[in-house]
């Protein structure tokens, strides 16, 4: 069989961080093979917050399968036809911002999951089987075992429900959105505050109760990925091209002004 392995789900359900890296100004199918040269297991290929349309992301995404990277799509919102369309283009997880409660997550994990577990539509040959012919339900299956979950909690709302949340079948990872979580309760940008580590400290508890797993974003110092993988998160959004791209840049900028002794 020709199924294209979820190389960062296999990573976690083998207890092992997952790195992905956020894809915002990409436009290539280059990023693929950049990322698998520089140690990444995922991309985070940004829908929500970037100008990125469905084909560009497609494109990514069958180039991120080609090399072993996993390609998984953040989708603007909860409606299926977001997930689904990228799920028949190559994307091998869906990330769905903003999810408050556990209805909430049934209704993403029934978008994402072919049934009987979801009601996701069959729409034909698919790039995560290598478009292998199979028997429908045994490519359901397949695909199935193969696509990464994830719903982000991103608010008091959610972490208040984070483990409802959790015990959605069909739900793989929960993982915080901190930025957006730190602004609706009134901290914007203080990653530190006690408020912080307590919300990590119950969504993990809640992901270990029941079997899911932990994600991060919007912590990008050493101290705070540190902090917060020891915590127990594995599914890690370690940096974007963007922020990484930004930092390289001023450093080199500030280097080369550095020679100049006029």
């Amino acid at each position: 069989m020709s199924t294209v392995p979820n190389h960062a789900l296999r990573q976690l359900r083998a207890g092992k961080l997952a790195v992905g890296l956020g894809v915002r100004n990409a436009r290539t199918v280059d990023i693929a093979q950049i990322a698998k040269t520089c140690g990444y297991d995922w991309l985070f290929i940004d829908c929500e917050h970037s100008s990125m349309d469905l084909d560009t992301a497609a494109q990514i995404s069958a180039a991120s399968l080609a090399v072993g990277v996993t390609p998984v799509v953040r989708v603007p919102g909860v409606e299926h036809w977001h997930s689904s369309r990228i799920l028949d283009n190559g994307a091998q997880g869906i990330v769905v911002p903003h999810v408050d409660d556990a209805a909430q997550a049934k209704r993403v994990a029934s978008a994402c999951r072919f049934p009987p577990v979801g009601h996701r539509s069959m729409g034909g040959g698919l790039q995560q089987l290598g478009f292998a012919t199979l028997a429908l339900g045994e490519a359901a299956r397949v695909v199935n075992e193969e696509t990464l979950v994830v719903v982000m909690i991103e608010s008091p709302q959610g972490i208040a429900n984070c483990e409802e949340i959790a015990a959605v079948p069909g739900i793989d990872a929960l993982l915080i959105g901190t930025n957006d979580l730190c602004f609706e309760m009134g901290i914007p940008g203080q990653f530190s505050d006690a408020r912080v580590a307590d919300a990590y400290k119950r969504v993990v508890a809640a992901c270990r109760k029941h079997g899911k797993f932990p994600g991060m974003g919007g912590m990008y110092t050493p101290e705070l990925l540190e902090r917060h993988i020891a915590m127990g998160v594995q599914l890690v959004l370690a940096g974007s091209d963007f922020s990484l791209l930004m930092s390289a840049a001023r450093e080199r900028a500030s280097l080369v002004r550095g020679f100049d002794k006029r």
